[in-house]
């Protein structure tokens, strides 16, 4: 799926449009100020790095109040008005909830208190999560205390804090031997066990061309 554009020519649909229809659609759609957005597929990578992160979290949270949700659970990030074309549903890859779970509705498919949101980042997707996913998440989900980014291509972790004051302390982890420390859950993960079984391509070396050779001129 392409980032979310600033110039928007498609038709504009209320959030009550975009619910009615997402939930007769087969596929998942993410929903921006009316516009909906079909989500596109994901690579081998991202679906080991979600299954490596479930599976950590769910035996990290094991005798907790906490619970992990994979990518079907779909947040709202806005004001609650079916009538209003302003808001944010998404699909995060990974969402930790702690505590009952809040819904918008009876139909318990738009979750509202998320405490944990990971998104695996695309080259189709990584300007949406840091842009206008991000923004609107500090702005709206005030259960949120922490917010990552995991990429695909390299042992490597962004991960942001909410802060007393409600700054965002950011963090960057790099290479296998690193952890991923989650205070807010109390649980620790080390990178190796999120990256278990994932490749990466390899690194690029960049050869300097040798110097032409010079004849010796006492030869």
């Amino acid at each position: 799926m392409t980032p979310f554009p600033q110039q928007k020519a498609e038709p504009l649909y209320t959030i009550e449009e975009y619910l009615a229809f997402e939930r007769e659609a087969e596929e998942r759609h993410e929903y921006l100020d009316g516009v909906i957005y079909a989500m596109a597929g994901e690579s081998p990578e991202h679906d080991d790095i979600s299954t490596n992160l479930i599976g950590e979290l769910r035996a990290a949270l094991r005798d907790t109040p906490c619970r992990v949700r994979a990518k079907d659970t779909k947040v709202l990030s806005g004001a609650q008005l079916r009538r209003s074309r302003k808001g944010l549903f998404s699909y995060p890859d990974v969402v930790v909830i702690c505590g009952e779970p809040q819904y918008l509705d009876m139909h318990r498919d738009v979750l509202l208190n998320p405490q944990v949101i990971i998104e695996i980042l695309s080259d189709s997707t990584e300007a949406k999560d840091r842009g206008a996913k991000f923004i609107r998440y500090r702005q709206h989900l005030l259960s949120l205390t922490d917010y990552i980014l995991v990429s695909q291509h390299a042992p490597l972790i962004e991960h942001f804090i909410r802060q007393a004051d409600g700054d965002w302390l950011s963090r960057t982890l790099q290479g296998l031997d690193a952890r991923l420390t989650i205070a807010s859950l109390g649980c620790k993960i080390p990178l190796s066990e999120i990256y278990r079984l994932v490749s990466f391509p390899p690194e690029e070396i960049e050869w300097e061309e040798d110097a032409p050779h010079e004849r010796d001129s006492n030869a």
